[in-house]
């Protein structure tokens, strides 16, 4: 995570959008009002997935429960026929 107060910000707003995008670096910006944070789309949207599917109890189990399958059980995507 980058901190920077919002002259900063305002002087290299391309440089800090850029290193957001590229390096899925989330950016603190500090003003006198509070603070405000600036992420990637990419990120944003993994983070809005992570919510959704720790919201749902049944996938919360779901995902538990493969997390203690062994590996050497689990197929490969290669082995799937789509």
């Amino acid at each position: 995570m980058t901190n920077t107060n919002i002259t900063n910000f305002r002087k290299n707003v391309f440089e800090y959008i850029n290193q957001a995008i590229e390096f899925n670096d989330i950016i603190n910006v500090n003003t006198k009002n509070g603070n405000a944070v600036i992420m990637s789309e990419e990120e944003y949207n993994g983070f809005i997935e992570t919510l959704y599917l720790s919201s749902n109890p049944a996938m919360v189990k779901q995902l538990k429960e493969s997390l203690s399958e062994p590996f050497e059980t689990m197929i490969s995507v290669d082995d799937v026929e789509w």
